[in-house]
């Protein structure tokens, strides 16, 4: 299985560890896609502040994280899984997990990002600020630059096993699952159970806890089917939307 995820807007620093080395990240078939976006952004922020701001969005509050761009290539790298914080890394919780959960977690977990394309959770990065939503002036969208790449590069990742998808739509931009590949993806949707709405803290706390109950588990469904039967098993609540491979997932309250 396969598992796809959004990062996290912010991230925790990179600490004092040896600074990236871009040729050990894994889906080494990202690498050029990477280097251009890389160059290009240290270039942005390197050479116009007030410009950098704009073009990634930044409020005057979070002007640092510029000057933490410029840095990239000589700041300190830690695990993809130690940078991204929030509510869903929270609820997933990679630092609690037992040795074989945590095994789990390196193979299984996607990250998917504006700057690096995807990293697994055990790639080191450095911590950085750049969204998937960015247009930057030379590359342009973020989202479509990755498209080519990632048109090669997903499938194989994806093997032949099952493909959860819980990205946010940005990132789903970046890379669209087709043919065969598509028709052994799932998605899921978190709804409030009373009132049936989506909830944005609910969703990504639930999200984080979906991904550590299959971990922990060792569950590796292979069908939508299969899925829908080890998150029941597990204590969830599950329904078909109607829609091949989407699911919703009721909950009444976070624990």
């Amino acid at each position: 299985m396969l598992v796809l995820l959004p990062p996290s807007e912010g991230k925790a620093s990179s600490g004092r560890g040896a600074p990236l080395k871009p040729e050990s990240l894994s889906l080494p078939g990202l690498a050029e896609a990477r280097a251009a976006v890389l160059d290009e952004l240290v270039e942005l922020c390197a050479a116009d502040e007030e410009k950098a701001r704009e073009v990634l969005g930044l409020s005057e509050g979070l002007r640092g994280e510029i000057a933490k761009n410029v840095e990239l290539r000589t700041a300190g790298a830690r695990p993809a899984g130690e940078i991204y914080t929030g509510v869903l890394y929270d609820a997933l919780g990679l630092a609690t997990l037992d040795a074989a959960a945590g095994k789990r977690a390196g193979r299984s977990l996607l990250v998917f990002s504006g700057l690096w394309g995807a990293v697994r959770v055990t790639d080191r990065i450095p911590s950085y600020r750049c969204s998937m939503g960015v247009k930057l002036p030379g590359l342009g969208a973020l989202g479509a630059h990755w498209r080519g790449a990632m048109a090669s590069v997903l499938p194989e990742a994806a093997e032949d096993g099952l493909v959860l998808d819980l990205r946010s739509s940005a990132y789903a931009s970046a890379w669209k699952p087709k043919g065969e590949v598509a028709a052994r993806t799932a998605t899921v949707r978190v709804l409030h159970a009373p009132t049936r709405k989506v909830v944005s803290h609910f969703n990504k706390a639930t999200k984080g806890r979906i991904v550590r109950s299959l971990l922990e588990a060792g569950a590796a469904p292979r069908s939508t089917t299969e899925l829908v039967e080890a998150l029941r098993d597990l204590g969830y609540v599950v329904e078909e939307s109607g829609k091949p491979g989407a699911l919703d997932v009721l909950v009444d309250e976070i624990h």
